[in-house]
């Protein structure tokens, strides 16, 4: 059995109906000191298919549309009555600099917002069965009824946020859920499934399991009645679960490594800005933080000096501190990686001009530059604090070393012209271009995802939710 400190408190679990705990627990620690935040249930196959039970036989009496998105508005209220206390928790349990946690609480107040509306709006349509000869004197229409079980899995870098992307769609079309979050960052999640059985939400609805991803993840792979698995997280876990759930809708939102093109036109103080802060808020731990910095070849000297005077002015330190730009990479097996990738380029001859270097445990922002492309730190997503730079000599050329990568996230452009803007959102091979704006930049009723590696879907509420539903054609002879 695991140790547990006496004082840290253990969060109950709310598994098929029931607040649980079991004997065995594992504790949560801050990854910016080590200090205990709480402990939570370890549970697994038993357990797992007891919330899918629960959740199949729940959905059996549906609940009205408008009392699902009733849940959901006063789940959305209760989130921002909660800000603060939320986003202290953040800070603890992820390491994650308070205004940016205080950004994510605001953020799931929005995902939980527009997953109500989807719940008012969500409608079938009509369709002409009479526009055939065979369809006269009959009445043709669609409804959308609910998929089944979604069991959702997300990740520890937004587990608040991500954890009602998944949830809230659910929730609006009708679905009972089975939510596994990240072993290292339970918490966050745990607390928005309270809140919304505080809510209204039937308990059976919703459960929450934390334990052995791998005997989980069995549960929720076997089982027939999970009929969609909706995974966020790394590339070669989502893709290995698709495979393996051929059967079932699986709705994958995975990695990138995020280029920042920097044209000649750029307003290069704000291209500096977006780099500096997008690329280590967090300390680089979000999918789309940027990672490549392409710029004209004619401005590199000039934007390389304005890129280390932004990373100058962040602020690197305990999350807990309002003034908190970069706090620490999640766990020490995350910092080890990142240091063998930043060896590893060095050693292929990237010039390091900054950071690299550990202090108190976090490591410092880092930027690397001229970056052979075959290093890790330029082809995969290196999930930390560095940005890796290389000049271009055309637009064609950062076209093509941007697209030169696995993964199809997003990607940003700083220009002032119009036509190079067009001419890049149309040929770079990602889910979302962003222009003059940092590809970090997501609000949660847009069409969210990647293409390649990095995914099969696009969250956001309104579509996420019909990912979520099936639709059935009704047709009536009058």
């Amino acid at each position: 059995m695991a140790e547990v400190e006496t004082s840290v408190p253990v969060k109950k679990l709310s598994v098929a109906g029931e607040a649980l705990t079991t004997e065995e627990t594992r504790v949560v620690r801050s990854p910016w000191d080590g200090v205990p935040v709480a402990a939570v249930p370890v549970v697994g196959a038993l357990e797992t298919g007891a919330a899918i039970d629960a959740a199949a036989r729940a959905m059996a009496t549906p609940l009205p549309a408008h009392e699902r998105a009733e849940i959901l508005d006063r789940a959305a209220t209760a989130t921002r009555e909660r800000r603060e206390k939320l986003a202290r928790l953040l800070a603890r349990e992820i390491g994650k600099p308070l205004k940016q946690a205080l950004m994510e609480v605001d953020r799931c107040v929005q995902t939980l917002t527009f997953s109500a509306i989807e719940a008012r709006t969500l409608a079938g349509r009509g369709i002409a069965v009479d526009a055939h000869p065979a369809g006269v004197g009959r009445r043709g229409y669609t409804i959308r009824v609910p998929i089944g079980v979604i069991a959702a899995i997300t990740p520890f870098n937004f587990p608040l946020n991500l954890a009602a992307h998944k949830v809230g769609p659910a929730i609006a079309a009708g679905c009972g859920t089975v939510l596994k979050p990240a072993g290292v960052a339970p918490l966050a999640a745990i607390e928005l499934v309270d809140l919304l059985h505080e809510a209204g939400l039937p308990r059976e609805l919703l459960s929450v399991v934390t334990g052995p991803a791998g005997e989980i993840g069995d549960v929720l792979v076997e089982d027939e009645r999970v009929r969609m698995i909706t995974f966020t997280g790394s590339a070669e876990v989502g893709w290995e679960l698709a495979a393996r759930a051929a059967k079932k809708h699986v709705s994958l939102e995975l990695g990138n490594s995020t280029p920042l093109i920097v044209c000649a036109d750029a307003d290069l103080d704000a291209a500096a800005e977006a780099a500096a802060i997008s690329g280590n808020g967090f300390a680089g731990q979000s999918c789309i933080s940027v990672q490549r910095v392409l710029v004209d070849g004619r401005l590199h000297d000039d934007f390389t000096e304005r890129l280390l005077g932004a990373i100058e002015r962040l602020k690197v330190g305990n999350p807990e501190e309002d003034d908190t730009d970069v706090g620490p990479l999640i766990d020490e097996d995350a910092r080890t990686r990142v240091e063998e990738w930043l060896d590893e380029a060095s050693e292929s001859g990237a010039e390091r001009l900054a950071g690299g270097t550990v202090d108190g445990g976090h490591l410092r922002p880092t930027v690397l530059d001229r970056v052979p492309a075959d290093a890790r730190a330029w082809k995969r997503e290196i999930f930390g604090p560095v940005l890796a730079l290389r000049p271009f000599e055309s637009l064609e050329e950062a076209i093509e070393l941007a697209n030169g990568t696995d993964y199809g996230l997003q990607a940003g452009i700083f220009t002032r012209d119009l036509a190079t803007a067009i001419t890049a959102s149309e040929r770079l091979k990602f889910g979302g271009v962003t222009v003059n704006e940092a590809p970090t930049f997501r609000v949660d009723q847009m069409p969210y995802g990647g293409t390649k590696e990095s995914g099969n879907t696009r969250e956001g509420p309104h579509f996420t939710v019909r990912d979520m539903t099936e639709e059935r054609m009704v047709v009536i002879k009058l």
